[in-house]
């Protein structure tokens, strides 16, 4: 009796950076305030809504690329972050991410295929002022 064998190759994962995330200047306006939420999506579409806050200057979503084997589709993992305020390391503030759940890699190896995350902080006007900083744990897995 004979049995058929299969195998099914597929390529390593490689993920790199293109680019950070830069929510641009957020101004917090005069008064006692709370929940005001600054968000920008995966597409670069920044929401600051609030009359409580200005939100200025250029803005970028964070972006990366991902190599492996063509029509595969590859999870994302992109949890979410703490960042500190560089002038009061006691003061953070909570990047709630917002990145796809998985992609199809169009090719197999380079170029690979891009992906965006975004996400969005939620500010108080007693949210210390200063450069908050934080660093992505971006996965990816077949």
């Amino acid at each position: 009796m004979n049995a058929q064998v299969t195998a099914n190759n597929i390529k390593p994962l490689v993920i790199s950076k293109i680019q950070n995330l830069d929510f641009g200047t957020v101004t917090l306006g005069p008064g006692a305030w709370t929940n005001a939420t600054i968000s920008l999506s995966q597409s670069g579409v920044l929401s600051c809504a609030n009359a409580n806050v200005t939100c200025a200057g250029a803005t970028t979503v964070a972006q990366y690329n991902v190599q492996g084997s063509k029509q595969s589709s590859v999870q994302i993992t992109a949890p979410n972050v703490t960042l500190v305020n560089q002038n009061d390391s006691t003061q953070t503030l909570t990047l709630v991410t917002d990145a796809p759940a998985s992609i199809v890699l169009a090719n197999s190896g380079f170029p690979g295929s891009n992906f965006s995350v975004g996400g969005s902080v939620t500010v108080n006007s007693d949210t210390a002022a200063g450069t908050y900083v934080g660093t992505f744990n971006v996965t990816v897995d077949y």
